[in-house]
């Protein structure tokens, strides 16, 4: 008899649905997070969350034989789920390596593990390419990567290693091991002390005001402010501890330290020719 997989699967976040699809099996998800944007083609299913909060009644009416929550921000939402008689499944990744795994619990979930195999093989080739670019560079920029703006949050562990592959030196890299937003709150005073010469601004759900960086008192000595240095990564791409970070979000951040160290190389050939 032939091992009986999920058929009908509700993901809470983007994460679960896009590696689903990546996987060849988005024809098993039912339900989606209002906040997904990858694939494409998985906006045509019935969103039935957001990320703190979801609509249960709308979840049941789904039939789910399961559903994928992320993270302690999400404990209430499985609660509940689970109270209604539904199977939950919980993940928690905030390395890479934890993405990994995720991954790959996913596919041993639908059977899909061949497949599933070829996926982190070709993501992890990605990363290998993208740091022996950045191996290359003449210098790695530092970096403060700033999630949130009130108060100032530093970013997550998977941000930060992805931020190294990228090429640059992340400012505050004793706070990756924080779990919770809490743990990485920073002062407006510390970010300038260490001077970074690059700011990388993900507002989660929010567009980022790249004024009100600049114009923060303290920070017009600030490498990144004095020379212009300001970007925003959109929060989808690489805030998401799934296949977009590791593709799209990583390409960007090292787009734009190349563009960096590019600029400031020949600046300093300028000054002394």
């Amino acid at each position: 008899m032939p091992p009986s997989f999920p058929s009908r699967i509700v993901c809470l976040t983007e994460e679960t649905t896009e590696t689903l699809y990546l996987l060849g099996e988005g024809h098993r998800v039912v339900g989606i997070s209002g906040y997904t944007v990858r694939p494409w083609e998985a906006r045509q299913k019935p969103r039935v969350s957001a990320f703190i909060n979801a609509k249960f009644d709308a979840i049941e009416a789904l039939r789910p034989d399961l559903v994928l929550t992320f993270s302690d921000l999400q404990a209430d939402i499985a609660r509940e789920l689970i109270r209604r008689g539904l199977t939950v499944f919980n993940f928690n990744q905030r390395s890479l390596e934890e993405i990994f795994a995720m991954i790959a619990t996913l596919g041993r979930l639908t059977g899909a593990v061949e497949r599933c195999d070829r996926l982190v093989a070709d993501l992890r080739r990605g990363l290998d390419e993208i740091a022996a670019a950045a191996a290359r560079f003449a210098f790695r920029p530092r970096v403060y990567f700033e999630e949130w703006p009130d108060p100032l949050i530093t970013g997550i562990r998977w941000v930060e290693e992805l931020i190294e592959i990228a090429g640059g030196d992340v400012v505050f890299p004793e706070l990756r091991q924080e779990q919770g937003a809490k743990g990485r709150i920073v002062d407006a005073a510390a970010v300038a002390e260490r001077d970074p010469q690059v700011v990388l601004a993900s507002w989660c759900g929010r567009k980022v005001n790249l004024a009100a960086i600049r114009a923060r008192a303290g920070w017009e000595s600030v490498a990144a402010v004095r020379d212009g240095h300001i970007y925003e990564i959109k929060s989808t791409y690489i805030l998401q501890p799934g296949p977009a970070s590791l593709t799209e979000g990583v390409r960007q951040v090292h787009a734009v330290l190349a563009q960096v160290v590019d600029q400031t190389v020949k600046g300093r050939e300028a000054c002394s020719a």
